[in-house]
């Protein structure tokens, strides 16, 4: 589907898609409207009905936010909305990290958790709605909105409308009045029984209990309807274990037909796997609430297992992994070009004696679509004893294969993976074959939270079933684009990975059918050709990228803005444009983008 951009200045801030109450992108359809945003001026701001959830707060989590500070909070407080006990405390640890000053008494946890009362009479389902709300003096919203953007374990739109509504019937209380009250028995034996679940007449799917593997693979539930009561539908949770176990194969690779949900957990669980690790399943797979979060927690695990070490950032990162290392543990070594100088001060520094935690880099990296020599890297960490965290969702895994190069491979499931720019996830995935891979185990099953919503989750798997045929065809149409930019005489340079120079890197991981991938960029020789050609270009424009439909952006001006003269020290240019190409016609879309590039004044 394309979507059409008809009137740039009534557009701005509407949800992309349209009309899409969870969107993940937003719509900055002009140059002028992205500087807008960043500069916080009131003709943008004021028309902002979504943004991306890791930068803009939900309306729907302002509103419950909001409900929670009224009934619990102080005048001038403000509150966060966490999915546990355990990321609200972590969310606190940081303010006073950061604030110092800020006493102890100045913040406080509610855990909202469902009364005995209404747990018994079976109004709340068999996934436990819970929300832990962090409670602060209004003035330190900016840090801990910092912790909320940086982690990505914010509690989701869709839970926080489903708990606001519980909440406002009295069904969500304080846990502290909660233990006041006597608890007489655990409630229906329907909510007390986990058993296999039949969908739809198939034979019945089971999993086998594992105490290794407690990452959302719970027996699955009785085929129990519960009523959604704000939307007055029927709202089947108890899909929410199978499509949880649906993801997961789908990113172990075990998954790869284009099937409803039933028949795919009938399926053989090695069937056709495109992750060619030996051992490698989907025990070793872990669902985050964002990818920022797989990646936050990744490097909290770390640090858990091997200690309070350094990493090193190696190539231009995603704005906040960069943040995480900096400011959540002893400090990070940042290489920001990525190339084989870099490698060769990096193995200087650990030959003299230097230990780091891990080395986190992007495979390929965004937004210049370099590829990082994995083979060097792995033999260094082998060699000097630290863990390699890849992030593959550029690349993704049918394109490439970096788990034999990787200890963890982290991916954002909100882009390609779901296509549909309507819901956030994220993955960890740990290598079996790794060196850290006992120890690491040891510290996830420890540690983990499943804290992917329910809702997000069935969703998720719903969205992520055709994966394998659009992946095919982003392909095909992001050559195409990058073949118009790279022949057009007014275009300085475009990224890619099939052009970069850096390509013989990816080569070595792709995989046997795979592509470059959906997202290139390009820069130009001046500003004003970069403004008249992504004014004109006649595609949707927002933050996010991997979705089903062409989605550009001036990058580097959204994530950038504060700091373009940092960012150009690493060769990326302020007038960089940015694509994630999406399914359309491919003739149709190499028109749009010539039609753009005629726009540049002569």
């Amino acid at each position: 589907m394309t979507v059409r951009i008809i009137d740039p200045e009534n557009d701005v801030g509407e949800t992309i898609p349209p009309l899409t109450a969870h969107a993940v992108s937003v719509s900055l359809p002009t140059w002028s409207a992205n500087v807008g945003y960043e500069e916080g001026q009131e003709w943008v701001l004021s028309k902002m009905k979504t943004g991306y959830p890791r930068f803009f707060i939900h309306k729907s989590i302002e509103s419950f936010a909001a409900a929670v500070v009224e009934g619990y909070g102080r005048p001038g407080e403000r509150a966060m909305l966490f999915p546990s006990h355990a990321v609200a405390t972590r969310c606190i640890d940081f303010l006073h990290n950061q604030a110092p000053e800020l006493g102890l008494q100045q913040v406080q946890i509610i855990d909202l958790v469902p009364s005995v009362e209404k747990t018994q009479s079976g109004v709340v389902e068999e996934v436990p709605p819970n929300i832990s709300a962090v409670i602060f003096p209004g003035e330190y919203f900016k840090i801990a909105k910092a912790f909320w953007q940086h982690s990505g374990d914010g509690v989701s739109s869709r839970r926080a409308e489903y708990c606001h509504n519980l909440f406002s019937k009295g069904i969500l209380i304080d846990s502290k009045r909660r233990e006041e009250t006597p608890r007489m028995c655990k409630g229906p034996k329907r909510y007390q029984k986990k058993t296999s679940i039949d969908i739809t007449g198939h034979p019945p799917v089971t999993k086998s209990p594992s105490p290794e593997t407690p990452n959302g693979t719970a027996e699955v539930q009785e085929p129990t309807q519960f009523v959604e009561e704000r939307f007055g539908r029927n709202l089947d949770l108890s899909l929410t274990s199978n499509a949880k176990l649906a993801i997961r194969r789908r990113i172990a690779g075990s998954l790869t037909a284009n099937v409803g949900l039933a028949e795919a957990l009938t399926l053989e669980k090695d069937h056709e796997r495109s992750r060619k690790v030996a051992g490698f399943s989907e025990d070793d797979v872990y669902l985050y609430p964002t990818g920022m979060s797989s990646i936050f927690n990744s490097h909290r695990n770390l640090m858990a297992t091997r200690g309070q070490l350094k990493s090193i950032n190696y190539g231009f990162p995603y704005i906040d992994t960069l943040k995480i290392l900096e400011k959540f543990g002893p400090g990070c070594l940042f290489y920001g070009f990525g190339s084989s100088e870099d490698l060769d001060d990096l193995e200087k520094r650990l030959e003299r004696g230097e230990k780091y935690l891990a080395l986190f880099t992007e495979f390929p990296g965004n937004p210049l679509l370099k590829s990082p020599d994995l083979r060097r890297i792995r033999d260094l960490a082998d060699k000097y004893d630290f863990a390699v965290v890849i992030d593959e969702t550029v690349g993704n895994f049918l394109n490439v294969n970096v788990l034999p190069y990787a200890d963890v491979v982290v991916s954002s499931l909100t882009k390609v993976f779901s296509g549909d720019s309507n819901v956030m996830g994220g993955s960890a995935v740990l290598n079996p074959n790794g060196r850290y891979y006992n120890v690491l185990k040891q510290t996830w099953v420890a540690d983990y939270e499943d804290n992917h919503w329910a809702e997000d989750s069935v969703f998720l798997e719903r969205n992520s079933r055709d994966f394998v045929p659009r992946i095919e065809r982003i392909n095909t149409n992001a050559e195409a684009i990058c073949d118009v930019l790279r022949t057009h005489p007014r275009v300085k340079q475009v990224n890619y990975p099939k052009y970069s120079p850096t390509r013989p890197f990816y080569d070595q991981c792709r995989t046997p059918n795979g592509g470059y991938g959906g997202l290139l960029s390009a820069t130009f020789y001046s500003t004003a050709d970069a403004v008249a050609f992504f004014d004109s270009l006649d595609t949707a424009k927002g933050p996010s990228l991997g979705t089903n439909f062409t989605l550009s952006s001036p990058y580097v001006i959204l994530a950038h803005y504060t700091e373009l003269d940092w960012a150009a020290s690493f060769g990326v240019e302020a007038n960089l444009v940015r694509f994630s190409v999406g399914l359309e016609d491919t003739e149709e879309l190499v028109s749009i983008f010539r039609h753009a590039l005629k726009a540049m004044p002569n």
